[in-house]
């Protein structure tokens, strides 16, 4: 079951990403932002020491390169880029939320747990649930951190009132 929940997660993963090609993987790295929030600055510093720090390493497998990978087995290079946008930027959060920026392998935030977590519930409900589904506008629907969260730690559970 597990295997199933981490394969769901890693294809999960690669939907959600699909278009992320060989510019985004530049713009990661470039000076003019084209996206800019609070917490860029900070993000930015670590991706650019991690991304120092992989070089060369970049196109092998995440769990080859950093310590306690237990979920995006995805190149190295692109797992960055999951974290910078598919996570941080869809809680408003910088690095410093799930991981202890002095050692990212470190399970010592609980966010960092939870995060997982989410992630194989998104998983199931884009592989299992969605599908069930008939009349969905998208061929292809899909539920990403972003669909709750909208750039907020805790996702919206309200609306706001209609005038």
């Amino acid at each position: 079951m597990k295997k199933i929940i981490v394969l769901l997660s890693l294809l999960m993963s690669v939907v959600a990403f699909v278009s992320f090609n060989d510019k985004s993987k530049t713009a990661i790295m470039a000076t003019e932002k084209t996206y800019e929030d609070s917490l860029e600055a900070d993000r930015m510093k670590y991706v650019k020491l991690i991304m120092e720090s992989i070089k060369g390493k970049q196109k092998m497998r995440a769990d080859s390169v950093f310590k306690n990978i237990k979920m995006l087995k995805v190149p190295a290079g692109q797992l960055l880029a999951i974290m910078n946008y598919g996570y941080s930027r869809s809680l408003g959060v910088s690095c410093g939320h799930c991981h202890n920026t002095s050692d990212f392998a470190s399970e010592e935030k609980m966010q960092k747990e939870i995060a997982r977590e989410m992630s194989a519930m998104t998983n199931r409900i884009n592989t299992e649930l969605l599908k069930n589904i008939k009349g969905l506008k998208s061929e292809t629907p899909i539920v990403n951190c972003t669909t709750c969260h909208r750039g907020n730690v805790k996702p919206a559970l309200d609306l706001p009132e209609k005038n």
